[in-house]
């Protein structure tokens, strides 16, 4: 079984050839910006229209698992698709653009961050500290409250990122998302962790 890092070039070179906006969230955001822990999908938000959908799946060629009326679907419904690497079998989950007023402002916000992934040092579009801590809560409420790892992901980002947070802004956008209760408790673990 190859390494993941060639899947992920591979997708991240493919989305660039047909200038695709992407960004990366999730636990590798997580990692990046907190604790580092391993994962077994990576989890990207794109910017993926209709007509790019056959070009996409072209580009991955036999390497990748693609299935072109999933994905259409997906885009349909707003709801995520996967894309698995035959050789490593890692799978990439895509998330499509959300039209939220939440969403869209994390995909302007996101930056060009260098990396160190699958020992190669890469440069990738990044969600930021603060809206990997919001979309993160925002699973963690959807999945029923339960997944300890989304929660210790949260509190990495929070406890390396102290100081350097944005609060006006995650207060706000947790409003929106109808997670503020969870942030607020959240930074009250932090704070007696920390002392």
């Amino acid at each position: 079984m190859t390494s993941p890092e060639t899947g992920f070039k591979l997708l991240v070179d493919a989305l660039d050839k047909l200038r695709v906006p992407f960004l990366v969230g999730g636990s590798l955001a997580s990692s990046i910006h907190g604790i580092v822990r391993a994962t077994v999908d990576i989890d990207l938000v794109a910017d993926l229209p209709p007509s790019q959908v056959e070009p996409l799946v072209k580009e991955l060629g036999a390497e990748f698992y693609a299935d072109v009326a999933m994905i259409r679907e997906s885009l349909k419904t707003g709801r995520a698709f996967n894309l698995i690497h035959y050789a490593s079998s890692y799978k990439f989950d895509i998330f499509p653009l959300s039209p939220d007023p939440y969403y869209q402002q994390q995909f302007q916000r996101r930056r060009l961050e260098e990396t160190v992934q699958f020992g190669r040092e890469l440069k990738l579009p990044i969600a930021t500290p603060e809206d990997t801590i919001l979309t993160k809560l925002a699973w963690y409420r959807t999945g029923g409250e339960v997944s300890e790892r989304q929660w210790h992901d949260v509190r990495g980002v929070i406890e390396v990122q102290k100081g350097r947070l944005d609060l006006a802004y995650l207060r706000k956008w947790a409003a929106h998302l109808r997670v503020e209760e969870l942030l607020e408790r959240i930074f009250g673990e932090c704070e007696q962790r920390l002392r």
